[in-house]
């Protein structure tokens, strides 16, 4: 049971200076974390999502979620005067986390071997398409390129289809959550040795390393899969049937769940058919075996299915939307969502953690914060002078906003709570 004790990266600091997705969903998992997370954006305009909607209001409703529990710092890093205040971030600062295109931070003096200098304590992390070298490096990279080539969308889809991308830009996602699984990491080592170092992780590699499966057979035979529906590689039944009101999953792989789905189906006839004897052949013969299954599911509605087999102890599910997923009652009972507070829209309906620790639960604080909410309060905790502060917001090299999100142009003008 959650208790009182704080987040386990409680007291960490990370500077992120991230656009779209990688790096801010990096981000986002070490300020559930507890770290303390100012996300660095240009002073024009912040991240490109602040200007994705849906809006609620003003504000870019996928915004204020990906970028709960951060705080936000708006420079202009192409201004010295701006560099140089980030620099003073920089010296008390644990983590870096970056997405831009590779070279991008070097050529603006910020690459490792710059900060490195100033801070050798820094764990600095960067996701890319492509990696920082190799032929591919220089090259623009979103999410569905690396999907394209990292086999991802030839498995993808139904045989014989259009090439089809996974739902989600889950090359973008599972790159940040790599990313900030190497952060914690290097922090580990950083607590033996005392310095920080370098990682570097792309969205190819990240969607490459999903392929389990079709690595263990093309290996092992040479061959390579295709697409297969919500079929599985390797076991069967194990898919998407009809009902007759739709479709449901099933995964009825095991010795014992075999036996149990085909008593509780009215299939037992398949147990003695020596095409389904054991799990080899019905791999072999799946089309057969799927065509005999849905002669009786097809009669069935999606919730008798799933009664009888739940009733059995035989996974199954039914493919539900969104729709029904944020409202679904067992995510409901777990508390999965959460409110958290935003100074212009009030509450904010978040996505919870899947992270759940009894001793060190993940933090719940603030919704995604008002563009520059944060640069002056941020600015002076690093050492910089109201004065020089003032300056780089009237030369717009920074942007310093209050809480209602107006920006000011004098020190005396805005006091930013720290959430």
């Amino acid at each position: 049971m959650a208790n009182e004790r704080t987040p386990p990266l409680t007291g960490v600091t990370v500077l992120e200076i991230g656009a779209f997705m990688a790096a801010p969903f990096a981000a986002l998992q070490l300020a559930d974390l507890g770290a303390e997370v100012i996300k660095v954006e240009h002073s024009t305009g912040g991240d490109p999502v602040r200007q994705t909607g849906p809006f609620l209001g003003t504000e870019s409703s996928p915004f204020v979620r990906i970028n709960r529990n951060k705080r936000s710092v708006a420079l202009d890093l192409k201004s010295p005067d701006a560099r140089s205040a980030f620099l003073r971030l920089v010296e008390r600062a644990d983590v870096l986390v970056e997405n831009l295109r590779p070279g991008a931070m070097r050529r603006l003096g910020l690459g490792y071997q710059d900060l490195r200098e100033i801070n050798p304590r820094l764990v600095y992390a960067s996701a890319s398409g492509w990696g920082q070298d190799g032929p591919l490096a220089d090259l623009p990279g979103l999410d569905i390129m690396a999907q394209a080539r990292s086999g991802l969308m030839s498995i993808t889809g139904h045989p014989g289809g259009p090439p089809a991308k996974v739902g989600v830009p889950i090359c973008d996602l599972v790159c940040g959550l790599y990313l900030a699984l190497a952060v914690t990491a290097a922090l580990r080592e950083r607590d033996r040795s005392g310095t920080g170092q370098y990682i570097d992780v792309s969205l190819f590699e990240a969607g490459v390393s999903f392929a389990v499966w079709e690595a263990g057979k093309y290996f092992a035979t040479g061959e390579v899969g295709g697409p297969m529906g919500s079929a599985h590689q390797s076991n069967a039944p194990y898919q998407a049937v009809h009902s007759s009101d739709g479709y449901v999953t099933i995964g009825a792989t095991t010795p014992r769940n075999w036996q149990a789905f085909c008593d509780a189906l009215g299939l037992t006839r398949l147990l003695a058919d020596p095409r389904y004897a054991d799990a080899f052949s019905r791999l072999e013969n799946r089309a057969e075996l799927i065509e005999s299954i849905e002669t009786v599911t097809s009669t069935l509605s999606t919730a008798e299915i799933i009664e009888r087999l739940n009733k059995a102890g035989v996974p199954c599910a039914p493919i539900a939307d969104y729709g029904e997923v944020f409202t679904d009652e067992h995510l409901a009972a777990r508390g999965f969502f959460w409110d958290a507070p935003h100074p212009t829209l009030g509450s904010v309906r978040q996505l919870g953690s899947p992270m759940r620790m009894s001793e060190t639960p993940v933090q719940r604080a603030d919704a995604g914060p008002v563009l520059g909410a944060d640069t002056r309060e941020v600015l002076l905790a690093a050492g910089c002078g109201a004065a020089e502060i003032d300056h780089l917001v009237a030369s717009g090299a920074a942007l310093a906003a209050d809480v209602g999100g107006a920006t000011t142009t004098s020190s005396a003008a805005t006091t930013t709570t720290r959430r």
